[in-house]
């Protein structure tokens, strides 16, 4: 499945409602639950600094994309067998897209 084209304000408001509680964006922002998800896109998972990874993170060779995180969103258990992030994922391939679109803009 090819990803639709996201909305950055309708990614907002699913990031402050599904991702805020455990992730931050902003450059400098500390971690929380989960990582600062600043300067995501291109970064080998598992490799923020200052935040401790399950062994399955670090090991699982993933550089996130745009097309990577569309399929780990969908289920992150199941994409990434081991990790520690307790969210059942994004269903809806549009909710994905809109997502990836406000961290594409929000976290370089």
């Amino acid at each position: 499945m090819s990803m639709p084209q996201g909305n950055v304000d309708k990614g907002a408001k699913l990031f402050k409602t599904r991702c805020s509680q455990c992730h931050t964006y902003g450059a400098g922002e500390p971690h929380k639950q989960g990582p600062n998800l600043h300067g995501l896109l291109g970064r080998t998972a598992g490799t923020t600094e200052g935040f401790s990874y399950t062994a399955a993170n670090k090991n699982s060779g993933i550089v996130w994309s745009e097309d990577e995180l569309f399929k780990y969103l969908h289920n992150p258990k199941k994409y990434i067998k081991g990790t520690k992030m307790n969210f059942a994922g994004f269903k809806k391939p549009q909710d994905r897209a809109d997502v990836i679109a406000f961290l594409k803009e929000n976290t370089q």
